[in-house]
């Protein structure tokens, strides 16, 4: 008799563990369940600080209603081997995502980036600028970033800045990332489409810096793709020829705070480096970013012996071979437009 008892008790000792067994692990389950199942479960972005750790971040998670339970998330995190993998950015999520989802989102480093567009003929300043107004990075860090030396010279960049080779293109940028690194993607850009440049520009016995400032001075001279090459060949003929390049946008570059307006005293500046009326060959260096049908443009130029061109107040240019015929054409656009 008392060894049926003793079995009985056993028995429903058993059961009784496996009831609470059963119901802890349904209770555990349930915590991993979505906050929130429907089609219209509202999405949010949430962002992983720089450093945060797996305690701040599930505290985080459960504030903004995205999980059920931080408890829940340490400890499913702790057994997928993923507390450790919390990737800082910032990312999309629901609260119709189970915790599982959401730790999956939070440790892949698939985070939500920003599209930049960087024009052709953009300088570095404006890059910052450009940036700063997405909230995507301090355009004083990214300035300083663009002129640190050891960030230049470890790209393999002749001169002081980035200035030229910040690669025009439309970038996909996550908030948070160091500035350094933004600076960094857009010269391997550059670099990705020197590639191709590189080995014309060795045939024609130039450097990546010498393209790299005429291209850009290309590049702010003319808005229409077909006369790069044409305006390419009239600065190399001006250079093979000992002449001044004579650009306003090279000018201009060098002037602090410019108004708009380009003036004589501008012209007759002799302390402004980059004042190409007063001061022969190249300037310093580039004055924006070119893209690549400029930098081709340097590096395969119009056969032309063109020397001078003036704007025809429609984009276009007037191109002339002596300086007779460019005189009669400044006259012929220009005064007339002085005159309207």
């Amino acid at each position: 008799m008392g060894r049926q008892v003793w079995v009985r008790r056993l028995r429903w000792a058993v059961a009784a563990a496996a009831a609470v067994g059963l119901g802890l692990l349904l209770w555990a389950r349930s915590l991993l369940l979505p906050v929130f199942a429907g089609a219209d479960a509202p999405t949010q972005v949430f962002a992983v600080a720089r450093g945060a750790t797996l305690g701040a971040v599930a505290r985080a998670l459960e504030d903004a209603g995205l999980v059920r339970s931080e408890r829940a998330v340490r400890w499913y995190a702790r057994f997928d081997g993923v507390a450790n993998g919390v990737k800082a950015g910032e990312y999309e999520l629901s609260p119709d995502l189970s915790t599982q989802q959401v730790l999956e989102r939070i440790t892949s480093g698939r985070v939500l980036a920003y599209p930049v567009v960087l024009p052709e003929g953009i300088r570095m300043t404006e890059i910052a600028q450009r940036l700063a107004e997405q909230d995507l990075c301090d355009p004083r860090e990214f300035l300083a970033a663009a002129q640190n030396a050891e960030l230049v010279a470890a790209l393999g960049i002749e001169g002081g800045t980035l200035e030229g080779y910040l690669f025009p293109e439309t970038y996909r940028i996550p908030r948070g990332l160091p500035a350094e690194e933004i600076a960094r993607s857009m010269v391997l850009q550059f670099q990705k489409v020197w590639r191709e440049i590189g080995p014309l520009a060795e045939e024609l016995g130039m450097s990546t810096a010498e393209v790299v400032t005429l291209a850009s001075i290309v590049e702010k001279e003319t808005a229409a793709a077909e006369e790069r090459p044409l305006i390419a060949a009239v600065f190399l003929n001006r250079l093979r020829r000992g002449m001044r390049l004579e650009t306003d946008p090279a000018v201009i570059y060098g002037i602090a705070d410019f108004d708009g307006n380009l003036r004589r005293v501008h012209l007759e500046d002799t302390g402004n480096p980059y004042n190409t009326y007063q001061f022969k060959g190249l300037p310093p260096g580039p004055i924006a970013s070119p893209g690549a049908d400029a930098l081709r443009a340097v590096v395969e130029p119009a056969q032309s012996d063109y020397l001078y061109f003036v704007s025809r107040n429609d984009g276009t240019h007037e191109f002339s071979r002596t300086y007779r015929e460019h005189v009669n054409a400044v006259n012929r656009y220009q005064l007339r437009r002085a005159s309207r």
